[in-house]
């Protein structure tokens, strides 16, 4: 007499299963042809629109309200339309943990050009991106995030990144935050790669507190160096904040080993 662990009970089920996943595999090559279409078709055309009108709309803007509340109102508007036209479903953990008074240096684990739609659409506190210099040569996104005090640094030339992050030291106070990723580029195996350094002297220079973000998903939905897009569900994930007194620039090795542990215990294993 076989076991229950062996046949599922009485059996029935696993060839059920079997059959189920073999149908399911048989199927996804025609869904994402299917969904290739509508990604030309329909995505492409609405981001490309809602990139120029709400990227445009920000110079206006800026002439009647804050940038804080423009940035929110219109790069809000385009990371959640963006993700609802992909589909992609954003679930949000550890709101809790951030004060909106309180500014912070915000790192966050990066896998793909969608993990930008979620900090944008979902974090829902007012922060500075940093950017690298290629990107102000953007049509329309260039001038904006330029006018709403994103910081771009020259990665190619060590001495004037540093002068650009000085400068807008003085924007980030006052519940503004600004974000890095610290990796410096996405990963393109889903493994965390190591951290660079200028998030953590930053938090350091300003004595502000270190937001870990994980996000986890984004992958999935656009995978780096590629066009294959595809609908999925994402979770970001807030950790408590990592305080930076007791630590100094000789010794800024073991912050940036307990800020990387904490975004790497939330990545699911390597598949």
């Amino acid at each position: 007499m076989a076991s229950t662990g062996d046949c599922d009970g009485y059996g029935f089920m696993r060839p059920l299963r079997r059959a189920a996943e073999a149908r399911k595999g048989a199927l996804m090559p025609l869904l994402r042809r299917l969904y290739k279409l509508y990604a030309w078709l329909v995505f492409a055309p609405i981001m490309g629109l809602s990139t120029v009108i709400l990227g445009s709309a920000v110079l206006p803007l800026l002439f009647f309200l804050p940038p804080a509340v423009v940035a929110r109102l219109c790069g809000r508007s385009w990371a959640r339309l963006n993700s609802f036209v992909t589909p992609m479903r954003v679930t949000v953990e550890g709101r809790e943990h951030i004060d909106p008074r309180q500014s912070y240096v915000i790192v966050s684990n990066h896998q793909s050009h969608f993990d930008i739609f979620v900090l944008y659409g979902w974090l829902d506190i007012d922060f500075k991106w940093v950017m690298k210099q290629e990107l102000r040569r953007v049509p329309v996104i260039g001038i904006a995030c330029e006018r709403l005090g994103h910081i771009y640094v020259d990665r190619s030339r060590h001495e004037a990144a540093l002068a650009s992050i000085n400068a807008a030291k003085s924007r980030i106070v006052d519940g503004t935050s600004v974000i890095f990723f610290p990796e410096g580029t996405r990963s393109r195996d889903g493994q965390l790669r190591a951290f660079k350094k200028g998030a953590f002297k930053l938090a350091l220079d300003l004595g502000l507190p270190i937001l870990p973000v994980t996000i986890t998903g984004t992958r999935k939905v656009l995978p780096s160096d590629t066009l294959d897009l595809f609908p999925g569900s994402v979770r970001m994930i807030i950790h408590p904040p990592v305080a930076v007194e007791g630590f100094t620039h000789q010794n800024l090795a073991p912050l940036m080993e307990r800020t990387r542990a904490i975004i790497a215990a939330a990545l699911p294993p390597p598949e």
